[in-house]
């Protein structure tokens, strides 16, 4: 149970993770904006440390960029762990801090300047205020970077303002710490009901992914599952095989024992498939007493046999159930492939022929061989 609550919290951590690089259109705004105006202030005022900091900022807009344009990648990848997803956002964080830092410390220097202006103030209130609406709306999902973020960005400016001592420049002030607070409630009220809604969300795709009754993967998971796996075609000479079983012996014990023996016996095969194979598996239960395996990056054709060798004499030891001993047995039909020519409803089909022949011959284990002149699958 403690698992399954941490998977959970997991997932909709990297969800919210992930969120962070939808923001990069108003990145790239408040970057050429604040090139532009800090450079029209600088022009204005002939400060040379306004000058000296337009140049950082300039680089931090960059690599934040940089960082988001590149990591944004990695980010949607469906398999995303949560170690690679925290990794990422550190990284995101630094240069997103980096550049409130250096906004901070040119707003403060400009406001602190008696000789700015009352144009350059406007402006860079302006270049401020959009900072801070544009970190809400891009990356507001993440409280602990975004209002540090806003914090960094917004309170030194505030602080040069409130030194001056003008009645108009306090109400200023004090009408922006006001913003800020309420932008920082906002946020973490949007915050609480993203943790809800995606969780609601994850959920609902879980379930609409798993089979009810054995809780394996039903066959639209195998299916994404298959087109996520990288095949040989990607020139690191890894290969994927597509097993498929069924039940010998399966209708004898639901016809003697009723439907819940049989639903019983169903879900301790799927235990026991889920034991046989490695975690970047997957086995999906198809209907009725029908499995599938899909076994990602293998090196050898010769692993998806030992794979398949597993299975069997996994399925074939006895179980107990209740008061009962039971006793089934499976065949295994695989075909392995070295490129994404074939989709899955194929693969699917060619083990099922190799099953059949399994069966029909009183063998454990086939695999499936091409017809001569036809190109092999391995």
């Amino acid at each position: 149970m403690q698992h399954e609550v941490k998977h959970a919290a997991d997932a909709i951590e990297i969800e919210l993770i992930r969120s962070l690089y939808d923001g990069f259109l108003p990145s790239l705004i408040m970057s050429v904006g604040f090139v532009l105006s800090g450079a029209l202030i600088v022009r204005g005022t002939g400060d040379p440390i306004l000058e000296a900091l337009l140049l950082p900022g300039l680089v931090a807009s960059i690599l934040r960029l940089v960082v988001m344009w590149r990591d944004g990648k990695a980010a949607a990848r469906p398999r995303l762990t949560i170690a690679a997803a925290r990794h990422l956002e550190r990284r995101f964080a630094v240069t997103y801090y980096a550049f409130a830092a250096v906004l901070g410390l040119f707003g403060l220097r400009v406001f602190w300047m008696p000789s700015t202006g009352a144009g350059n103030h406007l402006l860079m209130l302006a270049l401020l205020i959009g900072y801070a609406a544009g970190v809400a709306a891009g990356i507001g999902l993440r409280p602990r970077i975004a209002i540090p973020s806003m914090v960094m960005a917004v309170a030194p400016p505030v602080v040069a303002i409130v030194a001056s001592a003008k009645p108009l420049y306090a109400a200023t002030a004090v009408m922006t710490c006001a913003f800020l607070l309420g932008g920082i409630f906002s946020l973490r009220k949007r915050h609480a009901r993203a943790l809800v809604d995606i969780g609601r969300r994850l959920t609902f795709a879980s379930l609409a992914r798993q089979d009810s009754l054995t809780a394996l993967p039903n066959r639209l998971a195998l299916r994404e599952s298959y087109d996520e796996a990288e095949y040989a075609a990607t020139g690191d000479g890894r290969l994927v095989a597509l097993h498929c079983l069924d039940l010998n012996g399966f209708k004898p014990v639901n016809d003697r024992f009723g439907h819940p023996m049989g639903d019983a016996l169903l879900a301790a095969v799927a235990k026991r498939l889920g034991g046989a194979i490695r975690e970047s598996d997957i086995a999906a239960r198809l209907g009725g007493d029908e499995f599938a395996i899909v076994q990602r990056d293998i090196a050898h054709p010769d692993e998806a046999r030992l794979l398949a060798q597993r299975i069997v004499a996994a399925i074939g030891r006895p179980y107990r159930i209740g008061e009962h001993t039971l006793n089934i047995s499976t065949c295994v039909g695989y075909v392995v492939a070295d490129d994404g020519t074939r989709d899955l409803e194929q693969l699917i089909s060619l083990a099922d022929e190799a099953l059949y022949i399994a069966k029909r011959n009183g063998i454990g284990v086939k695999r499936y061989e091409p017809p001569a002149g036809e190109r092999a699958a391995a």
